[in-house]
């Protein structure tokens, strides 16, 4: 297997997670091989990842050349959305968070640094615990952390200043589609006037929703959730689902902090080339 395949799969596998770290894998994908047919099954890969539908399309002219300057805007988006999301979180706040998000890891991190005392309470994210990774990261950032099984989310809310959570994409109508489960939570957080903040790069903004296109959600193997279940139980499992704008107090972005129908205003105007 070479190091394009290998890229693809990891990528097929959730062992690259993040939307921002599976637009990243797919540019350097694409400096290795750049042809139709490989862009094609780049895409094919994860149904809901317009950031890497939009990093491939930013640097498909010339990934070599293209390739690095889409990495420097991660790299430098990641610095702002630290930057900017660091400044909502005060001493002795518990911020709230669900599954993996670098860009909240992004705030949290920042935050540290700036010498900020606060916990994190997070879930553990079924089927495929991604909240383990979180918790993990926060362990080796010295952050007090405390896991929550996902049906504990309310009674973490309740005592949370903040929801920090990340997105794989963003419609046109300003819905932000993460996690299934962040609605649930967003809607718990705004029963106890919990702030909640999308923290998310604007490359995963998909403006081909502008035209009526639905953001797909997708639908993973039902054995991640529960493997050699009775025959004729029929499992369900939607990896994400989309949060109602009237839910966010603002997205996070490299642009700055603006409630959602600014922000996609914001994002059309620094990037016309992505529609």
């Amino acid at each position: 297997m070479d190091k394009f395949d290998e890229i693809c799969r990891k990528i097929k596998k959730v062992e690259i997670q993040g939307a921002e770290n599976v637009a990243k894998a797919a540019v350097r994908a694409l400096m290795l091989r750049n042809d139709a047919r490989s862009i094609k099954k780049l895409i094919s890969l994860r149904p809901t990842e317009p950031c890497m539908r939009n990093a491939i399309g930013f640097v498909k002219p010339d990934p070599k050349k293209l390739g690095p300057v889409a990495l420097k805007h991660f790299t430098d988006s990641d610095k702002k959305i630290g930057e900017y999301g660091a400044k909502k979180i005060d001493d002795g706040m518990t911020v709230f968070t669900h599954c993996h998000s670098s860009n909240v890891m992004d705030v949290l991190r920042r935050a540290k640094l700036d010498g900020k005392r606060y916990e994190v309470y997070c879930t553990e994210t079924r089927p495929l615990l991604q909240g383990r990774k979180t918790a993990k990261e926060l362990k080796r950032l010295g952050i007090p952390v405390t896991m929550f099984v996902d049906s504990g989310a309310r009674i973490a809310l309740k005592d949370s200043d903040l929801f920090l959570f990340g997105a794989d994409a963003i419609t046109s109508e300003c819905k932000v589609v993460n996690k299934i489960g962040t609605e649930m939570m967003a809607e718990i957080a705004n029963k106890y006037d919990t702030g909640c903040y999308c923290c998310t790069d604007s490359w995963k903004y998909d403006a081909t929703t502008v035209f009526g296109n639905k953001e797909p959600i997708e639908i993973r193997d039902p054995k991640e959730v529960w493997p050699g279940a009775p025959a004729g139980v029929k499992i369900m499992n939607l990896a994400f689902e989309r949060v109602d704008p009237d839910l966010i107090t603002a997205i996070i972005s490299e642009l700055g902090v603006f409630p959602p129908e600014v922000f996609i205003q914001e994002v059309r105007k620094a990037y016309p080339w992505l529609g």
